[in-house]
């Protein structure tokens, strides 16, 4: 890279500095006049998770929260000066903000020359999308041809989001994506030790900053040939970018290029529809074959209910009735088991200091009674992947952000403000223990106890929408295994 890039600007040009607001529906965006560069994006149809009463600001130049859009040109010449994100830019548009009737604005800013070079960049917004559509022309007005280089990045530090809970983790940092190696993340961390990995050449792909909901992306145009960088450029400062080499502009003449520029949620379909591969930002980890369908399906389900919360329970009923007969054997045994406990106790007691006997013994009851005593893991085992999978698209859905459920539950990605999902949720834990076999170990019988109540102290933390989610597969799987306890006579 031929330039530094970074965030901050000089105190001694901030006076020169001129701030454009330029909205769609959707997005307001501030762009400053240094490079107009994206040095602000509120993203207006979503509420700031501690201030209630503003709009979601994902990109800000507030020091110590940098998260910027730069984009410019550089010169194969280290030495070589060209308009860059540093470059003093004037606005040339009348029109920043898209009035009723208008489907598309377009805001055209135009460089100062440097190094014989010209620089005029527009953005192109479009009612209801957070795609900007961005185009570059470099006009050479300079004494000799050069072939210019454009770059696009993203800047941001390396702090996660405020607000972020320490009780789950989702991935915040710099992303790749590229026809051959697909989705690369890179974390700070690597970067910081300059082991970052990740494929650095390549004709198609993109270049994101990804959180928790959200992400920003650069995409150029396919069969184009780019580097892909990832670097330090401060104290907890790090950029993500791609630099594509332009044809030969002779003096007098022009050349023009394009890049589109994401600033928004991590909407599935949306990021689908714009870019092949881009809606990997919203990450489901090792279970995304699984965790797609899923979503899929709880989608269509809010197509029918217009409810996420209802939406959540309604795919949990469908899960549960998915696995109903294979739930069933795992209960059967499980209530068997819980039946033969008291004889199974009485041989512990009898046979304390022969362990052979006693094992010999426990054998012989499990044989009697056609008992498994792994028959009821080994089902619930084969059903945890899907379980775990929903876990993820509910924690990884924007959908969820703002979206009530019933009363008091007006957030299905905050926690339940009054703590009575998560109270359930530990209750039904409880009571759901109390319906399994008690391990004859007394150490094991006193963790089948502990852990459901240690477990359930995350829930007070968790995001209501994920509460709900445990919560029905508790209450389904406690009436099923109540039904089952009860026909095999274990409950009287």
């Amino acid at each position: 890279m031929l330039f530094r890039s970074g965030g901050a600007t000089p105190a001694s040009n901030a006076a020169a500095r001129v701030r454009t607001t330029i909205k769609n529906d959707v997005l307001s965006l501030v762009v400053d006049s240094e490079g107009a560069s994206v040095v602000q994006a509120d993203l207006l149809a979503y509420k700031d998770h501690n201030q209630q009463d503003r709009s979601m600001r994902l990109l800000d130049d507030v020091k110590g929260s940098e998260y910027l859009a730069q984009s410019g040109v550089i010169l194969g010449d280290a030495q070589a000066a060209a308009p860059t994100h540093r470059t003093p830019m004037r606005l040339v548009s009348k029109d920043t903000e898209l009035q009723a009737g208008q489907d598309k604005l377009e805001v055209v800013f135009e460089s100062e020359p440097v190094g014989g070079l010209v620089l005029i960049k527009s953005y192109v917004l479009t009612r209801g999308q957070y795609l900007i559509q961005t185009s570059f022309e470099v006009i050479n007005k300079g004494a000799a041809s050069v072939q210019p280089q454009l770059y696009v990045q993203l800047v941001r530090t390396g702090s996660k989001p405020a607000g972020e809970s320490a009780f789950y983790s989702t991935f915040t940092g710099p992303a790749v994506y590229t026809g051959a190696k697909k989705y690369q993340k890179v974390e700070f961390e690597q970067i910081d030790k300059n082991k970052a990995e990740f494929e650095k050449k390549s004709d198609d792909g993109y270049v994101a900053m990804v959180q928790h909901y959200f992400t920003s992306a650069w995409m150029l145009d396919n069969e184009v040939p780019r580097d892909i960088y990832a670097r330090k450029i401060a104290d907890n400062l790090y950029s993500v970018g791609m630099i594509r080499t332009l044809p030969a502009v002779d003096v007098g003449r022009s050349v023009k290029t394009k890049a589109n520029l994401y600033v928004g949620p991590q909407l599935e379909k949306q990021l689908e529809a714009i870019y092949p591969g881009l809606e990997l930002v919203k990450d489901y980890g090792w279970l995304t074959i699984l965790a797609k369908p899923l979503f899929w399906l709880l989608d269509q389900l809010h197509g029918l209910l217009h409810n996420w919360g209802w939406s959540i329970v309604a795919l949990v009923v469908l899960i549960k009735a998915a696995f109903y007969w294979l739930n069933a054997q795992a209960y059967r045994s499980m209530a068997k088991m819980k039946a033969i406990n008291p004889r199974v106790m009485e041989l512990r007691e009898r046979y304390k200091d022969d362990q052979a006997k006693m094992q010999q013994e426990m054998m012989r009851i499990y044989r009697e009674e056609k008992v498994n005593p792994l028959g009821g893991c080994l089902p619930i085992v084969v059903q945890m992947p899907f379980f775990i999978a929903l876990y993820w698209v509910l924690l990884s859905s924007v959908e969820m952000r703002n979206a009530p459920w019933v009363g008091w539950i007006t957030d299905l990605a905050a926690k339940d403000p009054y703590f009575i999902l998560p109270l359930l949720m530990t209750l039904s834990s409880l009571f759901q223990t109390w319906l399994n076999p008690t391990p004859p170990d007394p150490v094991q019988a006193k963790m089948m106890w502990i852990m459901p109540l240690a477990f359930s102290v995350m829930f007070f933390f968790f995001p209501a929408g994920l509460v709900l989610y445990w919560l029905t597969n508790n209450i389904l799987s406690i009436a099923q295994q109540w039904v089952i306890n009860k026909q095999l006579g274990v409950l009287k």
